[in-house]
């Protein structure tokens, strides 16, 4: 991978506060913020069209650099609420839900009829068990950003995708393994770094947020997240590791 990242993290804040009571009031705040601006980001999203509509209905043809402005803006406001949206599930990760037990199978059903898996691309399931203790939530989140990541950053129009889950010396272990271009060791702790992306955002449709939601998940749960080479020629293998039964989860009032 010969192209830097594209780091776009936050500063750390010091301060004399107690950081786990810092991080939940920042993660609040990030909810809140986020949950207004969307409304006003879904009325920008409309509004291109309503104006093309207008000037349809008024005889103007819409064209040069007029349809091109518009195209702009539906990319720009399409790009904007994806990041909101991806801003809401890193913030409610782990809150205002029950750690349960679900069937993997069920989930990874559910997640992949809601996706829109691209036609050239094929979707594996290797489940060596089937039970994962986690937040339902939390689980649909987790399988549905390691599924998009790998097809969002594949190089090709066609690929597998293997999913794999079994239990290794008293951890369930989730893994997904596709056969992209993979990652280059240097970039592989920076890809968990928050609207981290290692291509321009003009190539690749995406926040930069999905596997920083992956690893705060498994962190929330005490697992962890890595990444390494598929076994294959090419391609990139993330694995997720968590306690057969994490502890219960805090609650916080300010999500829903």
């Amino acid at each position: 991978m010969n192209t830097p990242p594209e780091l776009h993290q936050q500063a750390p804040v010091t301060s004399g506060l107690d950081p786990v009571s810092s991080s939940t009031e920042f993660e609040d705040f990030i909810y809140l913020v986020s949950h207004d601006v969307r409304n006003s980001v879904r009325a920008l999203i409309e509004l291109p069209q309503w104006i093309s509509d207008d000037l349809a209905e008024a005889g103007i043809k819409v064209e040069g650099s007029v349809a091109e402005s518009i195209a702009l803006m539906n990319s720009h406001t399409g790009r904007l609420d994806r990041m909101l949206v991806d801003l809401l599930a890193f913030s409610r990760v782990g809150r205002m839900q029950d750690v349960s037990e679900i069937a993997v199978d069920v989930a990874l059903t559910e997640v992949l009829e809601e996706m829109r898996i691209p036609p050239g691309f094929q979707v594996r399931a290797e489940l060596d068990t089937n039970d994962l203790y986690i937040g339902e939530r939390d689980g649909l989140t987790l399988l549905t950003q390691l599924i998009s990541n790998a097809i969002k950053h594949h190089d090709k129009t066609a690929g597998s995708i293997l999913i794999s889950f079994c239990e290794e010396a008293g951890q369930t272990v989730l893994r997904v393994e596709d056969d992209g271009p993979g990652i280059a060791p240097e970039y592989r702790e920076k890809i968990f770094g928050a609207m981290t992306t290692l291509r321009p955002r003009d190539e690749v449709e995406g926040s930069g947020m999905g596997l920083a939601i992956v690893r705060k998940i498994a962190q929330v749960y005490g697992g962890r997240a890595t990444v390494s080479d598929a076994k294959g020629a090419r391609g990139t293998l993330i694995e997720v590791s968590l306690p057969k039964q994490p502890a219960a989860l805090p609650c916080s009032p300010a999500q829903s």
